[in-house]
């Protein structure tokens, strides 16, 4: 991809230059912060040092533009320091292109300038001068199948998408790539590297890669030149054609922009804050407190203060014109500063303690405090205390112990499409449109936050760029836009830039587990001790004990989990919350016993593992010819070593008792509605599956429409309920709406039967539902999520919630080559075997596998948010410095679903978002340990991390 500096470009050189920039393609500038303004996407405009666009600020110099777009004219009077980004967005009004990064890394902003595809976050707009401009919503004249370029074709086909917010980007220079390709190679394929070569500027924190590996090559060597194509993904049309309406691309007339003031210090009291200067300034509409004075801060970043502003550049004019009375406090940074007896204690009484924040999905529940540590919370239920630990004393005489403590770093959601709202009051009613994985519950949250009635707020969310357990509930930045729409009386909008999505946005908290296995003399687990240390910042509840809890039933666990609070800011859920570092620490133990008796890993948790899908998931792994051919541990000595690593996880199966989905039937076809989600998870399509597979029909001729807390009620996404509670209720619907046809075509003198596809006569001929259905009114039934056949654990719901008694299971297996010399760990080959019962949609399904890997693989190698142990600022600021899994990173990945085991669930499935992710960093260390004798019991495996640890 080409990037180009706008470093030392002058607003007022347009032609000369502007060729100059598009002819030499350069790297993102080391101070890209200031290099990406929004303006048009609202949103999060790069970082606050950006030039400001023209608009608010007195003396910007304005210069008229004139270029082509889509083979339409274009001339526009912007700013010099304008990106093209904001012209296309704003000036232009398309929104294909979007802002992900603000730093040329993500490449969601690609677009073609004269058929070479730029990133338009960095391009000074001036340097379109006389140039033709291709945006994703040139490329094809409609969404329909023969109008597409055949790489959108390959894309819907491959299911090379998830949230859809990165696509537009994928998806032009994969155009430019295929193009290229195709007139120099004709329809030979092109190979793994030279794909990974082509979209090395590109980021899927979905993790779609494994398929958009497979659109571009299938693209290339000719599959989709015709117009047929077959895809299961029903919104993916809209998104490969950059239709897909997001929050960021919401514009409404008179909407002002918001920023928000955040504190500059870890740990302080805010005695004042003046905003008299800001008031003053031109431009600014409103400014709101979200803090008192002598409110204690707890962290760099935290919110104090929200500017809205006619534009984005004025509303970050005015936070510097803002100015506070700290008193800094000491902060404590890491945890082992927090345990310190001299520590200052963040939250020193009870008063204090109810400010704290939940990492948690569910309710926090009660523990004690002592100084910074809050804890222990146990999971060893119903079991006697401490018997984990007496067993293992008993095995280190009369048996085999493997024991150690495990590190994981902090992790950074960073959801491509950033935390974002829009608000807007009208005659009293609340309009919101959100970046959220919680329709209904947001709207009811603001229901109760701001004393209105039910039927007074809306809430949208059409199209969800990711977001991983971080968009749950009333997040800061929809409060913040509803008081200030309510304070200006016009709507506003705020989105978080990449550096704020990176220090608030959602992060994973680290830990550190103390665990121990002890396996008696005739190979039976004897106990499992497990004392967790969770960082969560100033946040309290992540769980890791329960995950360990899911796997080996037989031996007695003692399972504790503490929270340790810090002046950084506060974790959230993200994918499989607890998991990944649960299962590092107990399936390396596992693996080391199974090393020291000289048993097979599989052999070894056979013998300890009811769970009926992880076993059938053994049966496909022993099967595999990587696993039979592995060797032994540290076989090879010269410096490229392979490794091959197994380990298994569980999941729960979470499920919501009150979802429901309302069913439409006539002429024009079928509706089913919910007040849920599609965040990439692929809700939409799971539902047009389940309805279309009893209605005997194409799941593309089911509309789906979700994202409107108007519609009937609908579960978060979260915890792996979606499919396990909208499934069962869209089968429900389903089958209420076959006896409702059947019964109006009896009155139509069309006797008969139900039949896939409509109504089966007595001689055998079909009518299709749509010819029933002809001429009628519309037909409405409305489907619940029925009862299971076995109880779940407790009697009534949690938050929501149900829990079944039988968990899914998981199993990863990774092949791993190290490069001795230089500490680089490569994921060769990857393989995941899940179990979850019935696979409503497969496609959808493996491409939730296939990311949650890719997420997995990036958690154990890549991914490490830092911060500066003094000031606890933060140092990963942009997608440059905090590195996720890219397309050249990700290596072959093989998914098996193990369909047994959930006969008594309603429907046969359950979730799995979460499950997938949770046991790959487990594997990757296990097969370092095959590769080189060495376990590894930190992550991330860096090189450095590596070559410390080889030594």
């Amino acid at each position: 991809m080409s990037r180009i500096s706008r470093r030392g470009f002058l607003g007022g050189a347009l032609a000369g230059i502007a060729s100059a920039h598009l002819s030499e393609a350069h790297g993102a500038d080391e101070g890209s912060e200031g290099s990406g303004g929004s303006g048009g996407s609202g949103g999060s405009g790069g970082n606050e040092a950006a030039p400001p666009p023209a608009g608010g600020i007195e003396g910007a110099a304005q210069v008229r533009l004139s270029f082509s777009c889509n083979g339409a004219d274009h001339v526009q009077e912007i700013g010099a320091d304008d990106v093209a980004l904001q012209v296309i967005r704003r000036g232009v009004g398309l929104t294909g292109a979007k802002l992900g990064c603000g730093a040329g890394t993500c490449g969601a902003c690609t677009v073609l300038v004269d058929g070479e595809p730029h990133v338009t976050c960095l391009l000074p707009a001036t340097a379109l001068e006389g140039r033709q401009v291709t945006t994703i919503e040139g490329l094809s004249d409609s969404a329909e199948p023969a109008d597409l370029h055949p790489i959108q074709r390959a894309f819907l086909a491959a299911d090379a998408l998830q949230c859809g917010y990165c696509t537009p980007g994928f998806v032009v220079e994969a155009v430019a790539f295929y193009d290229r390709w195709r007139a120099e190679h004709g329809s030979e394929e092109p190979d793994r590297d030279t794909i990974a070569a082509a979209l090395a500027g590109h980021l899927c924190r979905c993790g779609a890669y494994q398929a958009i590996y497979a659109a571009v090559a299938a693209a290339c060597r000719g599959d989709h030149d015709s117009a047929e194509v077959t895809y299961a993904r029903i919104d993916g049309p809209e998104k490969v054609t950059g239709a897909a309406k997001y929050t960021v691309d919401v514009a409404l007339e008179g909407m002002l922009e918001a920023k928000i003031l955040r504190s500059p210090i870890a740990h302080g009291i805010l005695h004042g804050l003046d905003d008299s200067a800001a008031a003053a300034m031109e431009g600014v509409i409103a400014i709101h407190r979200l803090v008192p004075n002598g409110h204690r801060v707890r962290f760099a970043g935290q919110e104090i203060a929200a500017v809205a502003a006619i534009d984005e550049a004025t509303a970050i004019a005015a936070l510097a014109a803002i100015t506070l009375d700290l008193e800094e406090l000491p902060a404590v940074i890491t945890v082992e500063e927090a345990r310190s007896p001299s520590a200052p204690v963040l939250y020193p009484d009870r008063r204090a303690r109810r400010e704290v924040l939940s990492a948690s999905e569910g309710p926090l529940l009660s523990a004690s405090w002592e100084g910074n540590v809050r804890g222990p919370f146990s999971s060893s239920i119903l079991a006697k205390p401490r018997r984990g630990r007496k067993d293992l004393e008993n095995a280190a005489i009369n048996g085999t112990v493997s024991s150690g403590t495990w590190e994981t770093q902090v992790l950074c959601h960073s959801a491509l499409e950033p935390h974002a709202a829009v608000a807007r009051f009208t005659g009293g009613a609340l309009e919101v449109w959100a970046s959220t994985q919680s329709c209904h519950d947001l709207a009811e949250d603001l229901v109760h936050r701001f004393g209105l009635e039910r039927d007074q707020v809306v809430v949208r969310c059409p199209y969800v760029g990711g977001a991983f357990g971080a968009k749950v509930g009333l997040q800061m930045e929809t409060l913040v836009a509803v008081e200030l729409a309510r304070l200006a009386g016009a709507p506003v909008r705020v989105a978080l830039s990449r550096e704020e999505e990176l220090t608030t946005g959602g992060l994973r908290p680290g830990q550190i587990i103390e665990l121990a296995v002890g396996m008696s003399v005739n190979g039976s687990l004897m106990g499992v001790s497990h004392q967790a240390i969770n960082d969560s910042g100033v946040a309290v509840g992540n769980v890791t004990g329960m995950l360990t809890r899911l796997l080996y039933d037989s031996g007695a666990k003692d399972l504790d989990d503490f929270d340790v609070v810090t002046n950084t800011p506060p974790g959230k859920p993200f994918r499989g919350p607890g998991g990944p570092p649960a299962y590092l620490a107990l399936e390396g133990a596992i693996d080391q016993l199974a090393h020291d008796a000289g048993e097979d890993p599989i052999a070894l948790r056979r013998r300890w593992d009811p769970n009926v899908p992880r076993n059938a998931i053994y049966d496909w792994i022993e099967g595999l010819e990587v696993y039979q051919d592995r060797g032994e541990v540290g076989a090879d000595k010269g410096r490229y070593r392979r490794g091959v690593g197994l380990a298994a996880g569980g999941w729960f199966h979470f499920w919501d008792p009150g979802a429901q989905l309302e069913l439409e039937a006539g002429p024009s076809g079928f509706v089913a509605r919910t007040a849920s989600q599609d965040m990439g998870n692929g809700t939409r399509s799971m539902i047009a599956a389940a309805v279309a597979g009893r209605l005997g029909i194409a799941p593309a001729e089911i509309q789906v429409e979700l994202g409107d807390s108007r519609a009937i009620y609908g579960p978060m996404s979260a915890g792996s309920r979606t499919t396990s509670s909208l499934a069962p209720a869209a089968e429900d619907a389903a089958d209420q709406l076959i006896e409702a046809m059947v019964e109006l075509a009896a009155s139509r003198g069309i006797a008969g039967e139900a039949a896939p596809g409509g109504v089966r006569r007595s001689d055998g001929t079909v009518v299709p539902w749509l010819e029933v259905l002809d001429g009628a009114a519309p037909l409405r039934t409305s489907g619940r999520r029925r009862r299971d056949s076995q109880a779940a654990v407790l009697p009534v719901p949690i938050a929501h919630v149900k829990i079944g008694r039988t968990w899914p299971g998981v199993v990863n297996l990774s092949e791993i080559e190290i490069d001795t010399r230089l500490g680089r760990v490569t994921v060769r080959e990857a393989w995941v075997g899940v179990g979850v019962g019935r696979i409503v949609c497969p496609p959808v399904a493996r491409s939730q596998m296939e990311g949650a890997t890719v997420q997995g693989i990036s958690y154990a190698l890549y991914e490490d948010r830092r911060l500066d142990g003094g000031t606890g600022h933060l140092l990963t600021h942009s997608l440059d410095d905090y590195r996720i899994a890219g397309i050249g990173d990700v290596p072959p990945i093989h998914v098996h679903f193990a369909e047994v085991g959930f006969e008594h669930v309603r429907g046969g499935a359950v979730g799995i978002g979460e499950i997938g992710i949770v046991a790959v960093p487990a594997s990757i260390a296990n097969a370092v340990f095959h590769a080189t004798g060495w376990r590894p019991h930190r992550l991330p495996l860096t090189p450095s991390a590596m070559l410390e640890g080889l030594s």
